[in-house]
């Protein structure tokens, strides 16, 4: 592939949630100042050689398999280190792109390390579309970057001692799976993977976002939501006694709390009635 880059059109992806703003391809990569930073979202892709990237005064190598992204306005810097340093990327604009990359684990600008080197294949995809600027080839654009940044969450991998937790906690998510039709108590979950209650809970937070009784309550909404289409002769109170509510008042609370509607309103507006 020859270097390349295309200025891409937004007069009309600009009302989209997400939007390319150029793409491209240095066979070589030039040094790069930019003390102002860049009015965009960028991220690059290291295909082949080393270069230093500095952001804030901070230095650090960049190599084949790595990307850095560098966020809006963020005073930066990069510059090769090696004979000829080869990276593709892209520049990105919409109201998701901040939430799209806060999803994948990205908040701030930096470095981050991707399971295989390969080109991301939403870019590589891009890359290859035809130069134009018409309104379908920048929709195409639009689909595909949506693509590449709900790819990274699975490209990139986690830290090293979250996937560590994420290994300890799976049999209690596997325990609470196999016993929602019944009360869980904060001691038995601990027990499955001998820990204290407190280290558990400090464990969910790190791991799932959720207190256990909150992650609890989630996995028991989307077991009754399935069981209210796979069993519509059973009764709410029948609904509430197989998902481990105490009673339907609490079940409908707590399904009216999390999907913002009561149980007889879902099923209405599935046609499960």
């Amino acid at each position: 592939m020859e270097s390349m880059m295309v200025f891409c059109g937004t007069e009309d992806t600009v009302q989209l949630p997400l939007y390319a703003t150029t793409i491209g391809y240095w066979e070589h990569q030039e040094e790069t100042e930019r003390p102002a930073g860049f009015p965009d979202y960028q991220l690059h892709q290291i295909l082949d050689g080393k270069g230093e990237l500095t952001i804030k005064d901070k230095r650090q190598i960049v190599g084949p398999g790595d990307v850095f992204i560098t966020f809006p306005d963020i005073p930066h810097s990069y510059t090769p280190v090696s004979r000829e340093w080869e990276l593709a990327w892209i520049s990105f604009q919409g109201r998701e792109a901040g939430g799209m990359l806060s999803y994948a684990g990205i908040r701030e600008s930096g470095i981050w390390r991707l399971r295989e080197a390969e080109l991301l294949a939403p870019l590589k995809e891009m890359l290859l579309l035809p130069g134009g600027n018409d309104l379908e080839v920048n929709m195409e654009r639009s689909k595909l970057l949506y693509s590449l940044l709900l790819d990274l969450k699975r490209n990139l991998p986690p830290a090293p001692n979250k996937e560590d937790e994420l290994e300890r906690i799976k049999p209690v998510l596997e325990h609470i799976e196999l016993h929602l039709h019944r009360t869980l108590t904060l001691k038995e979950l601990a027990e499955v993977i001998s820990v204290s209650p407190q280290y558990l809970c400090r464990l969910f937070q790190r791991t799932v976002h959720d207190r256990p009784v909150t992650y609890i309550n989630k996995q028991r909404i989307n077991r009754s939501k399935q069981l209210m289409y796979q069993e519509r002769e059973k009764k709410l109170y029948e609904i509430a006694q197989l998902t481990g509510f105490e009673n339907a008042s609490y079940f409908c609370a707590v399904f009216k709390r999390l999907t913002g509607m009561k149980p007889e309103q879902f099923k209405q507006l599935h046609g499960l009635d």
